[in-house]
């Protein structure tokens, strides 16, 4: 089935550092907005297609997963959670999807080793392999990779990586703006209509959602799926207003 015969998903995004939920701008996530469980129990209630937890300090630390934290989490939500930071080796991704985890989000191990997606891929199937890529645009202005929670420019072109991922077999790809991330200005379009051209998996946009035209507007650019944060943290929007202004906008939605 192709990518936009799906139904689009809205899924929200919790950071996680040193035992907070955190949000911040460009990737500075110094803000601490909450806790893990309260927010994974109100959005069970709020109709989100899915969640991603990502532990934005762990490849920054050089530590694994924290396993029992996943299964603790895990045991309390509702919806499908894909999760990622830490991740270091098929053992780490075996140990998580044990713990609860439905989907793997990987990316500062694949700048170390692109073979890392194809034997994920390959052991776990690609619908279970998220590849998550952050970019900034440099001075001539095409789009660069940054790994590491944006600390690290790794220089490679983000065309020629978005087709390397595909190519080693990820099941989807999360592309985020470090720029626009945080700062509610909107998402960065020209970016998601860029990865939508040029791979065949489902696109799932992040980074700078200010309202629910963003992401009407994200959608109709290529993106399968909203990832969101602060626009859910700091104001009164919601994912479930969110599907039905989009259904009212005739986007296949779940509702």
């Amino acid at each position: 089935m192709g990518k936009r015969l799906l139904k689009i998903r809205i899924i929200p995004t919790l950071l996680w550092k040193h035992d907070n939920l955190v949000k911040g701008i460009n990737f500075d996530n110094s803000r601490k907005v909450g806790f893990v469980l309260p927010a994974i129990k109100v959005y069970n209630m709020r109709q989100v297609d899915e969640l991603i937890f990502l532990d934005v300090t762990a490849s920054l630390e050089n530590k694994s997963p924290d396993f029992v934290l996943i299964s603790d989490f895990s045991s309390e939500c509702f919806v499908p959670l894909t999760v990622g930071g830490g991740i270091k080796s098929i053992e780490d991704i075996r140990l998580l999807l044990k713990a609860g985890a439905d989907k793997i989000c990987i990316n500062s191990i694949t700048f170390k080793n692109s073979d890392f997606i194809t034997q994920a891929a390959k052991i776990f199937g690609s619908q279970c392999i998220v590849v998550s890529i952050d970019v900034r645009k440099n001075a001539r202005n095409f789009y660069e990779c940054y790994s590491h929670s944006g600390t690290i420019n790794t220089g490679i072109n983000l065309l020629d990586w978005i087709k390397e991922v595909e190519f080693r077999g990820a099941g989807e790809i999360i592309i985020t703006s470090i720029d626009k991330d945080g700062t509610m200005q909107g998402y960065d379009q020209e970016l998601i209509k860029l990865v939508y051209k040029n791979v065949r998996i489902p696109v799932i946009a992040s980074g700078g959602a200010n309202n629910y035209e963003d992401m009407y507007q994200a959608i109709k650019n290529g993106a399968s799926a909203i990832a969101a944060a602060s626009i859910f943290h700091f104001t009164e929007q919601t994912p479930l207003e969110a599907k039905k202004y989009l259904f009212k906008k005739d986007i296949l939605i779940r509702l």
